[in-house]
């Protein structure tokens, strides 16, 4: 489907690339001056991509765009918790660490759901000089994408074991200290006498917050942001074209958090910070860099233009990795940081139609794609040795964010 878009965009600016010189010989669209539309065109640029208002006029202008973008699902799959309860003391069977349950998946990363589209928004400011350079500072940002997904005692259809087991959620967490033991009394097999044995068991049958938990929240958030200060140098004009270099530098930044959260009720319903924990995965990727790219606009007539703008640029991606246990009531928690470097190639482009409807006013609509090879990503967020937490991190080979745009101008 993308190669069908970007094909049907080099087909339209193509056709209105032959068309130009059409209209240069046309009736009527071009006076003394040569600009087109005649008298009712001056003061407007033939295709003046930012600023409008005249083009031999030089001074400061702003923009102002609303988006709506989508970007690529990076998350891996993982299971983060099964349906069922270990016998962490082997009490029960006799094994410490035997599983009792059907195992069925309880919760993963996989369950978020279908990825969106965002809205997000881009402002600029610029300068126009008399020898129609343009020098630009943008900030583009997407709105944060957040997904969640949760399971509870409830399975679906109610579909489990007469024990209820599969009321309970487990999940692989080990090497954590006694604070995230959780409640002692989780089922009502803790400290009940099985005749013949006149003892009883011994409670904390299941050991652990994650061990027999009630609830599991999952959470995933990505953030992306860019920051641009470029220049538009003119290459060669005609009446109806325009062609332009463009250069500068860039930063942009794909923030990704992943968080659980896991609550242990006791077997009366009651549950506390110090019976849930928290864990969290945030994966910053800062790439900052040169660019460079050319740009072409034609005159479309009735003060409508159109132009296609490609860039390319090799970024340094600054990688920061952060995972973190927590107890809810934040006594104790670990962490792991790491830091790390790397090169992300980058190409993009941009189509967009303009109109000009008064002088000092431009209004356009457009797509806009940024593509990038080789970042990173959370292949598997959870890291489960809480004594030396491993999530897995991967090669990202390509990531693109991409959607439509409309905006507005003002020349000062």
């Amino acid at each position: 489907m993308r190669n069908r878009l970007y094909g049907g965009m080099a087909v339209l600016v193509a056709a209105f690339a032959v068309a130009a010189p059409a209209h240069a010989q046309g009736d009527g669209l071009t006076d003394a001056s040569g600009i087109p539309g005649g008298s009712e065109w001056e003061g407007f640029p033939l295709a003046n991509r930012t600023p409008l208002g005249s083009p031999a006029k030089q001074g400061f202008y702003a923009t102002a765009d609303l988006l709506f973008f989508a970007k690529t699902n990076t998350l891996g799959k993982q299971i983060v918790a099964y349906r069922g309860l270990v016998d962490s003391t082997g009490a029960l069977t006799g094994v410490p660490g035997t599983y009792i349950g059907s195992g069925a998946v309880g919760l993963s990363t996989d369950m978020f759901g279908r990825r969106s589209y965002t809205p997000g928004w881009k402002l600029a400011v610029g300068f126009k000089t008399e020898d129609n350079i343009q020098v630009q500072l943008s900030y583009l940002a997407v709105h944060k994408q957040d997904y969640n997904a949760s399971a509870t005692l409830v399975p679906r259809g109610f579909v489990g074991r007469r024990d209820l087991v599969d009321t309970f959620l487990t999940s692989p967490v080990y090497n954590f200290p006694q604070a995230y033991a959780g409640p002692d009394r989780k089922t009502t097999l803790d400290g009940l006498t099985v005749p013949p044995n006149p003892s009883p068991l011994p409670t904390g049958l299941f050991y652990g917050i994650w061990n027999g938990a009630s609830v599991m929240t999952i959470r995933y958030q990505e953030d992306y942001t860019q920051w641009d200060l470029g220049a538009r140098v003119p290459l060669f004009d005609t009446p109806y074209s325009k062609i332009y270099g463009l250069g500068g530098v860039r930063m942009d930044w794909f923030m990704e958090r992943f968080r659980w959260r896991a609550q242990s009720f006791d077997i009366d319903g009651n549950a506390g910070p110090n019976t849930a924990a928290n864990y969290t995965n945030e994966l910053s990727q800062r790439m900052y860099g040169p660019y460079i790219g050319c740009g072409h606009e034609i005159y479309a007539g009735s003060r409508f233009s159109m132009s296609t703008d490609l860039n390319a640029a090799i970024l340094l991606d600054v990688i920061k990795e952060r995972a973190h246990y927590e107890l809810e009531d934040k006594s104790i928690g670990n962490k792991r940081s790491v830091n790390d470097i790397g090169l992300v190639p980058s190409v993009g482009g941009n189509a967009n139609l303009w109109w000009y409807p008064i002088e000092g006013l431009q209004v356009r609509v457009g797509y806009n794609a940024q593509t990038f090879f080789g970042t990173k990503n959370l292949t598997e967020p959870v890291g489960f040795n809480y004594g030396g937490i491993d999530p897995k991190y991967g090669f990202q080979a390509f990531r693109i964010v991409h959607g439509v745009n409309v905006g507005v101008g003002f020349f000062f």
